[in-house]
């Protein structure tokens, strides 16, 4: 389950759920292209907060955001404990864009995304997958399916399938 709101904290578990398999991911041409090129710098847990303060910005389409203060609040404790992580892309010493998530075991719970720089966001989530993939994980959850992610690769699967994978992945020993 992920909260979604907190005035009242809801909780939500959705099916079917969308993960990405950690041994596929589609990188069309032109992201390989902007990959290649390194147009971005890539970091790892530099920014958590400004990540997520990203994710909660305003942006097109959006009128309102479930990532309020409290949250930032709660899922930075979370990453000082070492449970939550991000992956930031920089360019120009500017943060373009990131991801953030909770990682328990070999599980990683994609939280939220953001770009200010096209691609930003896509080259965190590759950059992310090949993170976890390198390091053994075996299940990272994204929630709910988007165009963005469908495209990349992601997939939904039934929830009792989801609660199978989760069970053996947070037994795994996987250092983020």
């Amino acid at each position: 389950m992920f909260p979604c709101n907190d005035d009242p904290v809801t909780w939500w578990s959705p099916d079917p759920r969308a993960i990405f398999e950690l041994d596929r991911f589609h990188t069309s041409e032109s992201l390989a292209h902007v990959i290649r090129k390194g147009v971005f710098e890539i970091t790892t847990d530099r920014a958590f907060p400004q990540v997520m303060e990203g994710c909660a910005g305003p942006a097109p389409g959006r009128e309102r955001t479930w990532i309020s203060p409290e949250f930032i609040e709660a899922y930075t404790a979370l990453h000082d404990l070492g449970h939550a992580h991000s992956v930031e892309c920089w360019q120009n010493e500017q943060l373009a864009g990131g991801i953030y998530g909770v990682s328990i075991g070999g599980f990683f719970a994609g939280e939220s995304m953001f770009h200010r720089a096209n691609n930003a966001s896509k080259v965190a989530l590759f950059q992310l997958h090949r993170h976890l993939r390198e390091r053994g994980f075996a299940l990272f959850d994204i929630q709910l399916l988007t165009p963005i992610t469908r495209q990349l690769g992601a997939l939904t699967i039934p929830r009792g399938k989801y609660l199978q994978r989760l069970a053996k992945a947070v037994e795994l020993k996987c250092d983020f």
